[in-house]
């Protein structure tokens, strides 16, 4: 080859010289597609998100994933109204179904996943979630959003804490009022600042009071099933359990439940017993060394079933917004590459999320579930069909009715209204807002 000089080569050492000829031997460069992902996961699991993303980028050059993380789903969504209106939207958002599924579908901007799903890069994968399960997924039970960040409340316990109030065996009993005798051992042998806590008060003591006793949580087959609107009607069996949760923080064997992290935050530092809390913090906690942990169901009661039911599917996906066909094409192939087994089982097992697909499942070892008690159990069921009282429900306005159930048991846990009279205040103004536009 015949090396023609030019003046710009002076400049430039013979290596980079060469180089430069390389490149222009090659045609010109095509940039990498510029994806941007918005989400709200706490610190661990936006690091472990953050991990994979890493690896994927360094994988190949074709796409260039961009995160951009919101400190509560408020801000998220006051964004991407902003953003919306500027036209300028991600590719992929975290949305949390929050049982109105229908509303964030009718928004001008999103494309349901299942219309992008049936390309080379997902076609295949076989999702782990139960297609009957109303979470993430429409009346006729297709996926929404990709079903990522999908997660159970669960009980968890400090091994320490049960060794040291000499219970054996050193596991939660799972039926209330057993449990209730464990937390007098606890509160009196170590854990007398916090037996019990959770953060998340509605769900326990209202939504899965439902679904683990195999109850309806609201008529019309919890929304799903028949037309009109469903309905809320608190029977003894609410009034029996949210006295009893009256009587546990009066007498100090249960830390009233309050929204935020500072309960889990408690229990990652060793200083609860027991959380109720949903099964999205597996990953932080097995990453404190000094935490011995594991994992139960929910307590039920066995005068209203024999055997406990499966608490409802929560957490949020990525939906997809609607854009232009390179970035269409970027995203599923990026959302493809998540759904590998190796990635997907990976993502499990740092997170805590229901696993994504049954190859995660399966690829997930025996050895990762070793010490955490039922997690294995607790997860493999929602893979199977749904029962009639633990598919989910659909309820118009819930996100303003959790609200409004949360500040209401708020108010009776503190003692200022005993747990009827609460709870036909929250049948009463649920039922209204249901039906507000």
């Amino acid at each position: 080859m015949k090396f023609i000089s030019h003046p710009g080569f002076l400049r430039l050492g013979r290596h980079a010289a060469w180089a430069l000829v390389a490149a222009l031997a090659a045609g010109p460069a095509f940039a990498a597609t510029d994806i941007q992902v918005w989400h709200t996961m706490d610190e661990h699991n936006a690091e472990a998100f953050e991990d994979l993303v890493d690896a994927y980028n360094r994988g190949q050059s074709d796409v260039r994933v961009k995160l951009r993380v919101f400190e509560t789903p408020q801000k998220l969504e006051a964004a991407l109204d902003e953003a919306a209106r500027a036209k300028d939207l991600p590719a992929l958002v975290e949305l949390g179904d929050d049982h109105t599924l229908e509303e964030i579908a009718r928004r001008n901007y999103i494309q349901p996943f299942y219309t992008q799903q049936n390309g080379p890069a997902l076609k295949n994968a076989r999702w782990f979630l139960s297609s009957d399960n109303a979470f993430i997924h429409d009346a006729k039970g297709r996926l929404m959003a990709f079903p990522y960040m999908l997660e159970v409340p669960v009980m968890y316990y400090n091994r320490d804490a049960f060794k040291k109030a000499d219970i054996e065996p050193a596991v939660p009993q799972r039926t209330w009022l057993e449990l209730q005798a464990q937390l007098v051992e606890l509160a009196n042998n170590g854990s007398r600042k916090c037996p019990l806590t959770s953060d998340l008060p509605v769900s326990i003591n209202l939504e899965n009071l439902a679904a683990v006793n195999n109850q309806l949580f609201a008529s019309g087959g919890n929304g799903l099933t028949v037309k009109g609107l469903p309905s809320f009607s608190f029977d003894s069996t609410y009034v029996r359990h949210l006295s009893l949760m009256i009587s546990w923080v009066r007498s100090e064997i249960m830390v009233g439940p309050k929204l935020g992290p500072q309960s889990v935050d408690r229990f990652a530092a060793g200083d609860c017993a027991i959380l109720m809390s949903n099964s999205g913090h597996i990953g932080r906690f097995n990453d404190k060394r000094l935490l011995r942990y594991a994992v139960s169901g929910l307590p039920y009661y066995p005068e209203v079933t024999k055997q406990p039911g499966s608490p409802f599917v929560s957490g949020a996906g990525l939906w997809l917004t609607k854009t232009d066909k390179p970035r269409t094409e970027a995203r599923i192939k990026f959302l493809g590459w998540l759904a590998q087994p190796e990635q997907a089982a990976k993502w499990h097992q740092d997170t805590g999320f229901l696993p994504l697909t049954h190859a995660a499942f399966d690829q997930t070892p025996e050895k990762y579930y070793k010490g955490l008690g039922q997690w294995r159990e607790l997860v493999a069921v929602y893979s199977q069909k749904a029962s009639a009282t633990g598919q989910g429900f659909r309820i118009n306005n819930y996100p303003s009715i959790r609200a409004r159930f949360h500040q209401i048991l708020d108010n009776a846990l503190q003692g200022q209204q005993p747990a009827v009279t609460a709870l036909q205040l929250a049948a009463t103004e649920a039922n209204k807002m249901v039906r507000q536009k």
